[in-house]
């Protein structure tokens, strides 16, 4: 399993060097842009519109608006420095509650962990200290020039990771609009609705839910390509101007040592005219 991070996690005096794997993967069928004429794909230009100038990686400054059209210049070594430092304290576990205290709105992201050289022991501690408890402990990482926070749980008998979001990145949700101050429903109404809660009421089985969407349009995408329904990148023709250009250029380049012979010549022979 690739590693995409590695590092260490302490809780009190304790540390352990770990490593971070993805838990999941995006498994969203991609569909590329083509032009209907051509069947090329798309090319997305990073392009200022004001200079009307293509924009190179060296070229590109980070910048906060503040307001429309105003902007806060952040220099590359500011942020390089201000990632050093919180860096020192990005993998401490800062608290150990219940995971029924946490919404599941604020998950993210899953990370399995597994320990990494010399860490042996103290992954099989925390585990077992974790699962003995009932407790997840609470940590803040660094993770992609970010600060994040995450719980660090037992799943299956492995350390797993998960970043939550910040209190101040889930939306209030009293702005959610026409939600009902109070339910206008009847008695009978209700009792049908638990009964048919308690029909559907079943144990979780998640190897018995599937993507419907992706598996019909890749049947799709199989029936066209054994029909061979198939299309072609088309060449990109030569421009005949450039080659027009190269050509034109080349003839003049070679025509000017004869153009200076001939008027050597030319003087030459007027010399010896006159003074015949």
């Amino acid at each position: 399993m690739h590693t995409i991070w590695k590092g260490s996690i302490s809780f009190g005096l304790v540390n352990i060097p770990i490593k971070l794997h993805a838990a999941t993967e995006d498994k969203d069928i991609k569909l590329r842009s083509l032009h209907k004429k051509c069947h090329t794909p798309i090319k997305y230009e990073k392009k200022c519109p004001v200079c009307e100038e293509e924009i190179t990686a060296d070229e590109i400054v980070k910048g906060y608006e503040i307001a429309s059209g105003k902007f806060v210049i952040l220099e590359d070594a500011e942020l390089e420095q201000l990632k050093k430092a919180t860096e020192e304290k990005a993998v401490e576990i800062i608290d150990f509650m219940k995971m029924e205290e946490i919404d599941p709105i604020y998950y993210n992201r899953s990370y399995y962990m597994s320990p990494n050289e010399g860490g042996m022991k103290a992954y099989g501690l925390l585990r077992k200290a974790l699962v003995e408890s009932n407790k997840v402990g609470l940590a803040k990482i660094v993770m992609r020039s970010k600060e994040q926070l995450a719980i660090i749980r037992v799943y299956q008998n492995t350390l797993l990771m998960e970043t939550i979001h910040f209190p101040d990145e889930v939306r209030n949700v009293e702005e959610v609009p026409n939600v009902p101050a109070e339910d206008q429903t009847s008695e009978k109404e209700l009792d049908t609705a638990i009964l048919l809660i308690d029909q559907l009421t079943t144990t979780f089985q998640p190897e018995k839910y599937t993507d419907d969407y992706r598996s019909k349009l890749m049947e799709i995408i199989d029936s066209k390509r054994t029909g061979q329904e198939m299309v072609t990148v088309a060449e990109k023709k030569p421009t005949n101007v450039t080659d027009l250009m190269a050509a034109l250029q080349a003839s003049i380049d070679r025509t000017k040592p004869v153009e200076e012979k001939k008027t050597t010549r030319k003087r030459k022979a007027t010399t010896k005219t006159k003074k015949a």
